[in-house]
């Protein structure tokens, strides 16, 4: 019986749908093919990804739902419906009221403006709203429809405005349900892996390695390689198609190689310093117009403590395409003194003298044994260079360097040999007779 009532309702739908056709062109009545079964039955039918219902939408707030009829899914009849009701809006600024007109004998009801259609209310429709019959439901979504056309108070437009976003967010949501939770557990797993991952890495590297920050380098790229991981599986969980987004990447490859040129380049770098390690922690370096004790060395910038005190961020790029000049690099560094003595002055005795200066120095490296060379032989003095190996740690290089100096001046003193200054001899000419003065005698 019920089947019969709903096969007239439709027979009684397509006729009104032609006479409107003919009437109003521009506002032809949607098809009205055999009605669906109920919600409650569509929930039970395998594969259904289209939604049970849809909404009406006037001035981009939803005002009720209508659910699909015939071959229409309710998507499909709501954009035709939400299609009629912007022409109309767009037709004027004040829309005539919403008129219901019901067949009594065919149980269909049909929502017109100036005997245009906007849509047909069946018997299905009531059903799935629990409303006596259609005529009753067409009263109430006329009403709704007018009420929606009239511009609401502000404070209730906004307020409908969030409760719409609001719901249709559950609705999402809801319907991810499944995959947000699977996508969850996915990046809680990376997480703990990533984290055991990097302790594991990071033992390792102490046991093989014995660099610090060769050390952070491995468990770091260990961490992030387990978080590359689980990132691509967790998006293939939610549904993300991988093959797409690398594509869509590929596209803006160049725009963000350009505007992250000097960001990645410093993170590349920092990897190329860390892997080939020109220095270390604690290295007393010399970069450009840069020389202190390196602090920290990271993907993005290596620090320098400079000996004064300051800090300084270098970026990697920077370090990484200048000279380095490793002062530690070996525990021990040569320095040297140079001294000048006076020509009269014996060179051996001098050299002898001071070696054995330097030999009561203990700090002073005895091999390589410590060498005096004659360097120049200037205007006024032989200049000698003393040269002998002292820690390659500043403070303890300039210390020595320092004591030397002042042993080696002591040595010749007590021997003797002088280390005259500079001589300079002036010859005036033309001078006034006033001024000038006989030779010496003799």
């Amino acid at each position: 019986m019920q089947v019969q009532l709903r096969r007239t309702a439709y027979l009684g739908g397509l006729l009104l749908g032609a006479m409107m056709a003919i009437a109003s062109p521009s506002f032809a009545q949607e098809e009205m093919p055999m009605p669906h079964p109920s919600p409650a039955t569509e929930e039970s039918v395998p594969g259904l990804t289209e939604p049970f219902f849809a909404d009406v939408i006037v001035q981009g707030r939803p005002i009720f739902q209508v659910g699909s009829v015939g071959n229409l899914s309710a998507r499909e009849r709501a954009q035709i419906i939400n299609r009629r009701l912007s022409s109309l809006r767009g037709q004027s600024e004040t829309v005539d009221s919403i008129t219901v007109q019901y067949n009594q004998a065919e149980n269909y009801a049909t929502l017109q403006v100036n005997n245009r259609v906007i849509m047909t209310v069946i018997q299905q429709d009531a059903e799935d709203f629990g409303v006596e019959n259609a005529q009753v439901l067409a009263n109430q979504w006329a009403e709704e429809l007018n009420q929606a056309f009239d511009r609401p108070p502000l404070a209730i437009d906004v307020a409908q405005r969030l409760n719409a976003t609001v719901r249709n967010l559950l609705q999402d949501a809801i319907g991810n349900l499944p995959s947000l939770v699977g996508a969850l557990i996915v990046i809680l797993l990376t997480w703990v892996l990533a984290i055991a991952v990097r302790r594991v890495a990071y033992s390792w590297a102490q046991k093989t390695e014995g660099d610090h920050s060769t050390e952070l380098l491995i468990s770091r790229l260990g961490y992030g390689a387990i978080w590359v991981v689980g990132w691509v599986i967790a998006l293939g969980v939610l549904g993300l198609d991988f093959a797409a987004l690398l594509g869509a990447l590929g596209l803006t490859s160049v725009a963000l190689g350009f505007s992250l040129k000097d960001v990645l380049s410093n993170y590349i770098a920092g990897v190329i310093l860390l892997a080939v390690r020109p220095f270390r922690i604690g290295d007393q370096i010399a970069i450009g117009d840069y020389e202190g004790t390196v602090t920290e060395v990271q993907l993005r910038a290596t620090t320098i403590k400079t000996y004064d005190g300051r800090l300084i961020y270098i970026p990697n790029q920077e370090v990484f395409s200048s000279s380095i000049t490793n002062n530690t690099a070996s525990p021990r560094r040569r320095t040297s003194v140079i001294v000048g003595i006076d020509y009269k002055a014996d060179i051996d005795q001098a050299k002898a003298a001071i070696l054995k200066a330097l030999d009561e120095l203990d700090l002073i490296e005895p091999s390589p044994a410590p060498e005096v060379l004659v360097q120049e032989l200037a205007a006024s003095t032989i200049n000698l260079e003393i040269r002998f190996w002292v820690d390659s740690r500043r403070a303890e290089f300039l210390e020595m360097t320092s004591q030397g100096a002042q042993k080696i001046k002591e040595a010749l003193e007590g021997a003797n040999i002088e280390m005259p200054t500079e001589i300079y001899t002036l010859t005036f000419r033309n001078l006034p007779p006033s001024i000038q003065c006989s030779p010496p005698p003799g």
